[in-house]
């Protein structure tokens, strides 16, 4: 006797992931997150394969959201986004997914959740993790999500229809302030870093600093174990100065290193996961490395270039990423209120998963 549970799972942006409502699942977050290892690792969770579940084997194919309509007056749809952390049976809810969000909105109509008008439909969705609010416009003609169009994102196969993000309220969303430590620089170790937080925790490392040249593919990089340890290091020691606490079982502060732009870009990145290179960026990370290109004295200062129309791209192994900051300035201060981005998203299968029965007692939805 399994227990069946309603899923879609949609590829959004580059990431990919499972689709629930908060009222399919259990109440009691302990139960609802055995259900959501089950459902993505089956019996053997902490197999880092997931092959007995739904996962993907990997961070950006091991997601999970839950959505709801929300009791906030400027939110539509509160959004939980769920890290299964692969191979350790664990889920991490200390940072939100600007891909998986993507699909937030998709899945709404097409779960009946929220009534679709033509030609394009809008919600204001609530990131629950971090706070902060999206504007999420589709494109839906005739009342249905539309998917095929000629937007393309970086790091995804094909072209599909535009999906535009315009995140607001991010600033300092986890940790507090946009410069958690206060700096726009501080050393550890010997070597320069920025902390920042707009939308994502963020660690900013210059290639060089670090003696690699930034260029290298993820692969060469998740090879290199000394490189690794260097960030970890560093990640253990300015997670607390960032108001993170002990980072050591967390999945923020991402690590991003920096260089010089080869293909027209802003700057160019490679981060990790924390533990593992990203084969693209996500995309608030993508604006929390944005947003310091545009602060004098961060380490992107000699890397960064053509900063000055607020419009940035941000390279990454399989491409770029552009974000559109809208910003102002009072008494020589800059803050930014919203992030713009183009991702898409695509329904991939819905159904039910079906959790074995010797996770929990089933659970039976009202």
């Amino acid at each position: 006797m399994q227990t069946s549970i309603p899923y879609m799972q949609f590829r959004g942006g580059s990431s990919k992931g499972l689709f629930f409502k908060a009222s399919d699942l259990p109440k009691d977050e302990t139960l609802r997150n055995k259900f959501i290892l089950a459902a993505m690792e089956g019996v053997g969770q902490g197999d880092p394969r997931q092959i007995d579940g739904l996962g993907g084997a990997t961070s950006i194919t091991s997601k999970v959201a839950i959505i709801s309509l929300s009791d906030k007056e400027d939110a539509d749809l509160d959004y939980l986004f769920l890290q299964v952390v692969v191979g350790k049976g664990k889920i991490s809810t200390s940072q939100t997914c600007g891909n998986i969000l993507a699909g937030v909105v998709p899945f709404a109509v097409e779960s009946g959740m929220i009534k679709a008008k033509s030609p394009t439909t809008s919600a204001r969705v609530n990131m629950v993790n971090t706070g902060g609010i999206c504007e999420i416009i589709i494109e839906t003609p005739d009342g249905k999500v539309n998917y095929a169009g000629n937007a393309k994102v970086d790091g995804v196969p094909g072209t599909a229809a535009a999906i535009i993000c315009n995140y607001i309220g991010t600033e300092g969303a986890t940790c507090g302030t946009l410069l958690p430590t206060g700096n726009l620089k501080d050393i550890v170790n010997g070597i320069e870093i920025t902390s920042i937080d707009n939308g994502m925790p963020s660690v900013l490392i210059r290639a060089v600093d670090i003696g690699i040249n930034g260029y290298e593919s993820p692969a060469e990089l998740d090879a290199d174990e000394i490189l690794k340890n260097k960030l970890e290091s560093i990640r253990l020691q300015i997670g607390l100065k960032m108001n993170l606490g002990n980072v050591k079982e967390k999945t923020v502060p991402k690590m991003c290193i920096l260089s010089k732009p080869l293909n027209g870009g802003s700057i160019n990145t490679r981060t990790f996961l924390p533990h593992v290179c990203h084969e693209a960026i996500g995309v608030l990370g993508a604006v929390s490395v944005a947003t310091a290109c545009l602060l004098k004295g961060s380490v992107t200062d000699g890397i960064a270039v053509d900063c000055n129309n607020n419009k940035l791209s941000i390279e990454h192994p399989t491409g770029e990423l552009t974000i559109q900051l809208d910003i102002s300035n009072t008494n020589g201060t800059i803050n930014f209120n919203k992030a713009g981005v183009i991702r898409t998203a695509r329904l991939l299968s819905k159904g039910v998963v079906f959790i074995p029965e010797n996770v929990e007692k089933p659970f039976k939805v009202d």
